[in-house]
């Protein structure tokens, strides 16, 4: 059994099959031309997961083929991972030979960086962290320069902090963000800086005021923020939406409102239903929405978000699953046609692609003509 292949020779040939399943897929909905962006071919992924497997007294990283999920195949390195992950990655499981406290009943690794520089590791246990386990932990941190998190069940040991400060410049902007363990970010930091350019060159000159649905840590909030008037972004996780208020303050932005809402709730509130006690600050009449952006999880938009979706001129629609927005752009062809449209290769060497469309409302006359 063969690691999966990082060739960066077969690249180009992968992704060009993936864009052209993309066409195939919405050619029945008028796509136009997509704009693809592409991956830097080796050192992309900004996270990172592996199973520990123990022989004897030596630990290695493993990961495990889906067609032979018992077999542990042990790594030295991992050539998608990014800077940060690739150097720390020897030096600590150097770290973890040395100590019987770190290594004993360790199941799981996990590594998250950021393009600026930074990174946090969490050690995950099949066993409860001790005194001796915090020492250890803590002396590895310092020796690696890292944050580093232990977990095993019921039990979460924080040695430093348990987020990282992620810093880049996008459109003649520094942006930060807040990136907190165990939450979602981008895996591709290279391609999320394209993703924010795309939407960013979209939302350009659309004007008025910006609904935001499924915000998440606020990543696309706080690139398109000074495209609009204001902005009402929503996300149901209580992490993310602490993460998005500590990252409109450290980016200076304030034409943002952020609710701790899901899609179907603010559907139900923008289209007159009862009240919401986490709404009672906000004067949805006064918004004067000409964009709706989304980014939903993998099963797409729910009907109601769909009908909610009709109303807007414009819709942003970002997707890690093709298939469910394709079922979307389905639903809403009839008022909507697609204006534009973008691959962003997240996961070099699958079969995943994440896509981008801007969805224009229709005119009177064009949507006789497509009836």
């Amino acid at each position: 059994m063969s690691l999966p292949s990082f060739n960066p020779a077969d690249y180009p040939a992968q992704l060009a099959e993936k864009v052209a399943r993309y066409r195939r897929d919405f050619a029945a909905f008028d796509l136009p031309e997509p704009a693809v962006f592409e991956s830097t071919p080796l050192g992309y992924r900004l996270r990172a997961e592996f199973r520990m497997w123990h022989e004897g007294d030596r630990v290695d990283y493993a990961m495990f083929d889906p067609a032979d999920p018992k077999r542990a195949i042990t790594l030295e390195d991992f050539p998608p991972a990014a800077a940060p992950i690739a150097a720390a990655m020897p030096r600590l499981r150097a770290g973890l030979m040395a100590s019987e406290a770190l290594k004993r009943k360790l199941f799981q690794v996990d590594f998250l960086a950021t393009l600026s520089g930074e990174l946090m590791i969490s050690l995950i246990y099949h066993r409860p962290l001790d005194e001796a386990w915090q020492a250890a932990a803590a002396a590895l941190a310092a020796d690696l320069g890292v944050q580093l998190i232990g977990r095993s069940r019921k039990q979460k040991i924080v040695i430093g902090r348990d987020w990282l400060l992620e810093e880049f410049e996008l459109n003649g902007r520094r942006l930060r963000y807040k990136q907190i363990e165990n939450s979602f970010s981008q895996p591709n930091g290279g391609v999320n800086r394209k993703m924010l350019g795309w939407a960013c060159s979209q939302a350009a000159g659309i004007g008025g005021d910006l609904l935001e649905l499924y915000c998440g840590n606020g990543n696309f909030t706080m690139a398109l923020a000074p495209q609009f008037g204001r902005v009402l972004a929503t996300e149901v996780s209580k992490p993310s939406v602490a993460a998005a208020e500590y990252s409109l303050e450290a980016n200076a932005i304030d034409n943002v409102t952020m609710v701790r809402m899901s899609s179907d709730e603010i559907s139900d509130a923008l289209a007159g239903g009862r009240e919401y006690s986490r709404m009672r600050d906000v004067d949805l009449a006064a918004y004067a929405f000409t964009t709706l952006f989304v980014d939903p999880p993998r099963s797409g938009l729910d009907p109601r978000t769909v009908e909610l979706a009709r109303g807007f001129d414009n819709i942003l629609y970002i997707s890690c699953n093709p298939l469910t927005m394709q079922e979307n752009v389905a639903a809403l062809f009839d008022t909507h046609r697609i204006a534009a449209a973008a691959a962003f290769d997240q996961f070099p060497y699958t079969h995943h692609l994440e896509c981008g469309l801007l969805l224009q409302k229709r005119t009177a006359n064009a949507s006789q003509e497509s009836a």
